[in-house]
């Protein structure tokens, strides 16, 4: 038998049930507390710095970015950087062992359908991924850094509350903690500070953390340092929706599309 044509089979009757479902509508309003259907999910993220647009795959499958307007011809633009494949919507994936690969989009140089990274990752049935092309991009040997970190919704969440984690994806960056301030509501002169998950190294992903609704400030911070590393203001987390920040870019950068940043990404 076989095998890629049967995953991609997979892949797209997966695909096929949770568009007809709306399970990664974010638009809609979401039963989160009842079982996830059947196959897994995956948000594909462009955060390699100076990294090509790409189109994301696995295995040999074609996952996402094809084109707006010919939906079976692939697209040679792709995802560029700092971009989230499919609109910010996740991506159904049938569970197994697969190589996630974002490939370069652009036809022209001869590098079109080059794999810009390497990643090995199981994908477990019934669960939500994100992955990330991360780090800074090699011109030369035009290869990227990648991770994936498993999104953990759970099934119990206070509707009057948003959630929030943090996720760490800058290669030269030390371990940092992201917190997220708002003005105290009985005292104008006051902020409220909220420590978002705990220190968080290169690759890693915090616990999603409750926050009262409203419009944030976000800093984050080394060890021991009370000044802020990468800020961001005016931020806004909506009850009952689940958000990911995540810190993308080159520390050593201090303006352009390189400089560090925190994209705010909703998960539902």
């Amino acid at each position: 038998m076989d095998h890629s044509k049967t995953v991609k089979r997979s892949i797209l009757l997966c695909a096929a049930v949770l568009a007809s479902c709306n399970w990664y509508d974010k638009t809609t309003v979401q039963n989160i507390a009842g079982p996830v259907p059947a196959g897994a999910r995956v948000l594909f993220f462009n955060f390699g710095v100076n990294a090509p647009g790409v189109n994301f795959y696995a295995n040999a499958t074609k996952i996402t970015a094809t084109s707006s307007t010919k939906p079976d011809t692939e697209s040679t633009i792709g995802v560029l950087y700092g971009g989230v494949a499919a609109g910010g919507f996740y991506s159904a994936i049938a569970a197994g062992q697969y190589s996630l690969t974002g490939r370069i989009a652009d036809t022209t140089g001869g590098f079109k359908g080059r794999p810009v990274d390497t990643l090995s990752a199981a994908i477990a049935d019934g669960k939500a991924y994100s992955f990330y092309m991360s780090g800074i991009y090699n011109a030369v040997t035009k290869i990227v850094d990648a991770f994936v970190v498993e999104d953990p919704f759970g099934t119990q969440i206070d509707y009057s509350l948003a959630y929030v984690r943090f996720v760490h994806a800058i290669s030269n960056a030390s371990p940092m903690t992201l917190y997220a301030t708002i003005p105290n509501a009985n005292d104008a002169t006051k902020v409220d500070t909220v420590v978002v998950g705990a220190q968080l190294a290169y690759k890693s992903a915090g616990a999603f953390t409750p926050l009262a609704q409203g419009v944030y400030n976000l800093a984050t911070r080394y060890v021991g340092d009370t000044t802020s590393a990468i800020r961001r203001t005016g931020v806004s987390f909506l009850a009952g929706r689940v958000y990911t920040v995540t810190a993308r870019g080159d520390i050593t950068v201090t303006t352009g599309a390189a400089a560090p940043t925190l994209d705010n990404t909703a998960n539902r």
